[in-house]
């Protein structure tokens, strides 16, 4: 084919279209309309016979302007919506934090502490069973993990529970979500 500078040209195989900024031999070196100029062997482009916007060459003036504004209208997102069994089912927050459960720790020591903590667990855990609360949420913190730990035993001996991190968004790491069944007896 004869190709002259200043011709546009559509590379083939390829997505990319370009005007012909030099030719040497075999070698056309073309010039993207982003500014790059790319050498190819004159085998591999053809002469882009309709130099028009490619837009107006697919659609009609009037389904163009459709088009664009459509595209340039605000999206609207949905709000995601609460599963019914969410909305319905408020859960119980149970704050494991000693600082929540004493006015002060003088006196005692860890074990004390511990001993206070799991009893408010196993307490509240048994309120919830018997107020027929699906969920409650265990609030024990991160630090060293001896409460999470001794908290995932407790709840390892009740049959009719399934418990799970908390959700990580809400509470962080320092939380532990119980689940209870409700139609299976209580442990004693």
């Amino acid at each position: 084919m004869d190709f002259k500078v200043g011709d546009s040209i559509l590379v083939i195989d390829e997505d990319l279209s370009g005007v012909i900024t030099k030719i040497k031999g075999d070698t056309i070196t073309i010039e993207t309309k982003d500014g790059f100029s790319l050498d190819f062997n004159s085998t591999e482009i053809v002469k882009n016979k309709s130099t028009k916007d490619f837009r107006s060459s697919l659609f009609s003036h009037s389904s163009l302007n459709e088009v664009i504004s459509e595209k340039e209208k605000p999206v609207r997102k949905n709000k995601p919506v609460a599963r019914v069994k969410d909305r319905y089912e408020p859960t119980m927050e149970v704050d494991l934090h000693i600082h929540q459960l004493v006015n002060s720790t003088k006196g005692m020591t860890n074990h004390d502490m511990l001993t206070l903590q799991l009893d408010t667990a196993k307490r509240q855990l048994d309120f919830a069973i018997q107020k027929r609360i699906q969920k409650v949420v265990f609030i024990h913190g991160v630090g060293e993990g001896v409460l999470k730990i001794e908290l995932d035993y407790l709840f390892g001996r009740y049959n009719n529970v399934k418990f799970y991190d908390a959700n990580y968004q809400k509470y962080g790491l320092g939380a532990t979500e119980v689940y209870i069944y409700q139609n299976v007896p209580p442990n004693d």
